[in-house]
Parts: C-alpha cells; sequence; structure tokens
C-alpha cells in the first residue's frame, strides 16, 4: 500500500495528476517539489543543442531538454472542525529557463499556484470546492511532456463530486486576461481575455479496472465582435493494472477556434499555446481553426528491474489561413535496472509533420542512451542523475524547422544531423 501511495505522488508531480480517484491533482499536504536541469555539448558547439520540429509538434524528452525548470511549494490542511470539514491552503513558486543557468533572456520566477480547498461539506456528496490560482487537470504524456489537457488558471469550481457510477467536477476560469494597446496613442484597442468553463465526467467504469473519463471545454470570448468563441472535447479510456504494475491511456479530442489551444499569449512552463488543449487559445481564431488528436500512451513495470514507456500520436490541424498539417509521432523509453541504483535508459522517436503547402513532409528521428543512477530501478523512481548521448537525424524538409526550434538558434545551418553528449538530473518529491 505504501508503494502505491508513493507512485501515485510520483505521478502527481511528474504528469501534473494521478490516476483519477486516487489523486486528482490535489495537493498533499507539506513540502514538495520538481525540477529538471542539466548541460551539453555536441556535433554544433556552443550551448546545448536539441532536436524537435517546433510548431504544433513535441519533443521526446531524454537527453534532449535544453531548457530548465523547476516548481517547488507548501500545502498545509488545517486541523477539521468539529464537523469534520478541512480547509487546506496551497502555495507554489515555478521557475522556467531556455538554458542551463536559470538566467537571462526568457527566464521568469512566477507564482503558480495560490488556492484553498475546502473538503468534507456534507452537501457536496464527497466533492471538494475550491477557489484561486492552481495547477488543476493537466495530465501529461512524459515522453513527450505534453500535457494533453490543461485546465491550469486561476478559477474557481467544485471537484470529485460523486454521481452516479463517477464524480462530476465544474469549473470556471479567467484565461489571457490583459487588453491589448496601441503603442502610438496608448488607446485600448482590444482584450485577449475569455472566460472558460470547464466540465469534466470522470471514473466511469467499462471494464476489469478501466474507466472513462470525459472533458469538455466552453471558452466565450470577451473582446468583441472580432473574436471567437471555442470549444474542445476530451474523452479516453484509463486501463490501470496494465501487465501488473503499469496503465494505457487512449484518448481522442477535438477543438474548434481558441478550443484548440493554439495561439495563447503565454510563455514558458505554463503555456497553453502550440501544443495544450483544454486553456483558450487565441480568441482570433474563427470556426475554420480546427484539431483533432488521437493518442495511445501507456506504461508499464513489467519486472522489477524491466520498465517500458511508449506512445503513439496522430493530430491533425486545419485553418483557412494556414491550410492543414499532420503531425504523426511514434516513440518507446525501455528501462532496465541492473541494480538497485543503476539503470540504463534507452529513448527512441520518431516524428512526421505534413506540409500546408503540398511539399515533401518533415520527418526526424532521435535516439538516445543514458546510463541513470537512481534511488530504484522503477520508470518513476527519482531523483535520476543521468549521462546522455544523444544523435538526431533529419531529411531536407526539416532542416529550417529544426534550426527555428532549436533553443540555441539556427547552428545546424543546412546539416541533417546531429550529435549532443551531457548530463541532466531530475527529482521529485
Amino acid at each position: 500500500m505504501k508503494r502505491r501511495k508513493v507512485t501515485a505522488l510520483a505521478l502527481a508531480l511528474c504528469c501534473g495528476a494521478a490516476a483519477a480517484g486516487e489523486d486528482y491533482g490535489h495537493d498533499h499536504p507539506g513540502f514538495h517539489g520538481y525540477f529538471r536541469i542539466g548541460a551539453g555539448a555536441g556535433s554544433a558547439h556552443g550551448p546545448m543543442s536539441c532536436y524537435g520540429l517546433g510548431g504544433n509538434t513535441m519533443k521526446y524528452r531524454l537527453g534532449n531538454e535544453c531548457d530548465s525548470y523547476a516548481e517547488f511549494g507548501y500545502t498545509h490542511e488545517m486541523p477539521k472542525t468539529e464537523d469534520g470539514v478541512t480547509f487546506a491552503g496551497t502555495i507554489w513558486v515555478n521557475a522556467f529557463a531556455p538554458n542551463s543557468s536559470f538566467s537571462g533572456p526568457g527566464s521568469e520566477v512566477k507564482l503558480a499556484k495560490a488556492y484553498v480547498e475546502a473538503k468534507g461539506l456534507g452537501f457536496l456528496n464527497g466533492g471538494v470546492a475550491w477557489m484561486g490560482k492552481r495547477f488543476y487537470i493537466r495530465p501529461d504524456i512524459h515522453m513527450l511532456d505534453l500535457q494533453y489537457i490543461h485546465l491550469n488558471g486561476t478559477g474557481a469550481g467544485v471537484d470529485q463530486v460523486k454521481l452516479g457510477p463517477g464524480h462530476l467536477s465544474y469549473a470556471v476560469f479567467k484565461d489571457n486576461d490583459r487588453n491589448t494597446f496601441d503603442p502610438a496613442t496608448g488607446a485600448r484597442t482590444g482584450t485577449a481575455a475569455a472566460i472558460r468553463q470547464n466540465l469534466l465526467y470522470q471514473d466511469l467504469p467499462v471494464n476489469q479496472n478501466g474507466t472513462i473519463d470525459a472533458v469538455g471545454t466552453w471558452i466565450t470570448a470577451q473582446g468583441g465582435a472580432a473574436t471567437h468563441n471555442g470549444w474542445q472535447l476530451l474523452v479516453m479510456h484509463k486501463q490501470d493494472k496494465l501487465f501488473g504494475e503499469g496503465n494505457n491511456i487512449f484518448g481522442v479530442q477535438y477543438g474548434v477556434g481558441p478550443g484548440t489551444g493554439r495561439g495563447a499569449p503565454l510563455t514558458g512552463e505554463d503555456s497553453a499555446g502550440g501544443d495544450t488543449m483544454g486553456k483558450s487559445g487565441s480568441t482570433l481564431l474563427g470556426s475554420d481553426a480546427k484539431r483533432m488528436r488521437v493518442f495511445d500512451a501507456l506504461w508499464s513495470q513489467l519486472t522489477r528491474n524491466f520498465g517500458v514507456q511508449a506512445v503513439v500520436l496522430v493530430q491533425r490541424d486545419k485553418s483557412d489561413a494556414g491550410g492543414t498539417t499532420t503531425w504523426t509521432t511514434l516513440g518507446v523509453r525501455p528501462v532496465y535496472a541492473f541494480s538497485r541504483y543503476f539503470k540504463l535508459q534507452a529513448e527512441l522517436g520518431t516524428d512526421r509533420v505534413t506540409s500546408a503547402t503540398g511539399g515533401p513532409a518533415a520527418r526526424l528521428t532521435k535516439l538516445t542512451i543514458a546510463p541513470t543512477l537512481s534511488r530504484g530501478p522503477g520508470v518513476w523512481d527519482r531523483p535520476e542523475l543521468r549521462a546522455f548521448v544523444t544523435y538526431g537525424r533529419w531529411n531536407n524538409a526539416a532542416t529550417a524547422l529544426v534550426n527555428a526550434a532549436n533553443n540555441s538558434g539556427p547552428v545546424y545551418n543546412n546539416g541533417t544531423s546531429g550529435t549532443t553528449v551531457g548530463f541532466q538530473v531530475e527529482s521529485w518529491w
């Protein structure tokens, strides 16, 4: 039982939410955090270079993260009242940098969470009321760091109200809460703000150890006639206890307008632009802007010493202005522990993005080998102290994309391959 609790906490920290009904993304009492930082050099020389296609894609993480990130904070659960009600307050900060030093242009430190929960209120039928700024529902595909649904923000709601065989949650948020101004006159020209409502129904049992969750988003633009409303829907099947210890998630998503998540005016680790759905994207996007995503992601600890993660994903983006592109990706990360504290990881991922203009598709393949010191032999055991060698290879159609997506600039010029060596530490607690 202790191991299950540790695994649930690890998943909550690395993936934003643990298995439904076990953690649901609520912060645990005490001091907790996460960080990853490393450095490397390679065939391009200078700062560490990474391999990805940018745009509407995400890159494979192992030995391929040129940025740094940290988050940490404290949750205090106040004593229960005489009728069993508890209030808990959480405050966290996070830091992001597009380099190995947590400094320089693009670096930022922000208040990530500041919210209060009320638990044990009888009229909520087991649910929790909350208000403030928080990481809400943001499960991710860990290999890609892709938060396929991303509902962070400032808002209020009720979570996990027992309704029928599952649980119902509702929340309202204010996204992109800022005005735009004419730089010459200073006059207000509009606003990017939107009101977002999220409705979730979770933990609907459909087979042994299998449940279905549904997440809906409705976005109401606040900028007048020039802006547009949007929506998003995710339905996913979660299969627990896969091959013993593990799970598999199969999901289908569809978004329209700002519900695609594209063009959100945010930066850094909390960005909702480009890759994530759930938060409000740009309200300038009309109903012609659409995104559909189908994915399957699994992890399994097959034996004490051997575990694996894998993902397959297809995402199609379409708009009148941008045409149609399709991102297809397939990846696997096997992990073998030679002893309790030493394991060898490998990660192989391949990406393909079609051209909106009918040209050749961009292709990229990345391979990493990473000998690792770790607290334990499991897939989710942390800390991990990794050394790595990463090799990337791409076709001519991908050259401009790889250069544009690289944190250290267009260092590959006309080349179609690169090698990076380095180290990285990742930890959560």
